[in-house]
Order: C-alpha cells, then structure tokens, then sequence
C-alpha cells in the first residue's frame, strides 16, 4: 500500500517515482502467474516419434489454439480436444507460423493431415467426424513419413473436454 503524506504535487511525484519499480516488479509478477496458467501438457507418440503437446480441451483454449505464437519447437504441437465427434475444421487467423493439423478419431488414429498457411482464414476439416486435431510445424508429419491410419499414443491420456 501507498501512502502519500503530503498533499503538494510534487511530493505526490517523488512518491509515484520511488514506486514504479515497485509496481512494474509487482505487475511483472501477475503476467508471470498468467503465463504459468498456460495450458497442460501431453507426451504423445507417433511411431518412435516423441511430441510434447499442450491440451487445449476447454473453449477458451481451443479458440486460442496457436494465434499469435511466433514459433514452436520441433517436436512440439498442440492437441485439440473436442466435446464429440464430429467434422471439425481449423483455421489459421491470427496463427503466425504454417502448421500441419492431423484430425484423429476417438482412439487416436489419423483420419487426414491438412497443411495450413499463416493468417488465413480458409477451413481445413476433417474427412471423418474426429474427436481430436493435432497442430504441428508444417511438414512435421510429411518428413517423418506419418500418414492416415496410424495410431498415436498417449491420446487415451488426454484430458476431457469441457
């Protein structure tokens, strides 16, 4: 708390001045608990391959997906988890980086990959109702040789979609 003792404007400043570093360090703490609320992790397996995932599986997080994320790691991704099964579809508006979405069904089988290019708003969908989409580097799945019909492991692990 800050209590100013005297009413003159320039008393008021000098206490303002001593505590913006302060209140910058303070608000610095709050963005930092903001950042540590980011979305859970998964550890998801595509043959031999190990990605880490985070979930989105609430509304909030799966609207957010990726927008305005400037890079991501190599074998890092993003797992959507959707409240049924159906033909869900993505798009890459305000998304900075071109990804791959692979569309899976209830038990983690890919059913179809899509490429998708940056700040676009053209629809990328499933062929089949899915249950979950995974978002990776474009190209991820195409360079390891990953195609429809293989099953990923650790989606059984997923959190429930709410």
């Amino acid at each position: 708390m800050m209590t100013v003792l005297s009413s003159s404007p320039c008393a008021v400043l000098r206490t303002l001045r001593r505590s913006l570093p302060l209140l910058l360090s303070l608000a610095g703490l709050g963005l930092s608990a903001g950042a540590a609320a980011e979305m859970g992790r998964l550890e998801i397996t595509a043959g031999f391959h190990r990605i880490e995932a985070e979930v989105a599986y609430t509304d909030p997080d799966r609207q957010q997906g990726l927008m305005n994320r400037r890079s991501m790691g190599q074998n890092q991704g993003m797992l959507f988890v959707f409240p049924f099964p159906a033909r869900h579809c993505m798009w890459m508006r305000n998304t900075l980086i071109p990804l791959s979405v692979a569309f899976l069904d209830e038990q983690g089988r890919i059913i179809n990959i899509r490429d998708m290019q940056p700040q676009t708003e053209n629809s990328h969908c499933a062929d089949q109702d899915a249950r979950f989409a995974l978002e990776m580097n474009q190209g991820w799945f195409s360079q390891r040789g990953l195609k429809a019909g293989l099953s990923l492991g650790g989606i059984n692990r997923a959190p429930a979609p709410r």
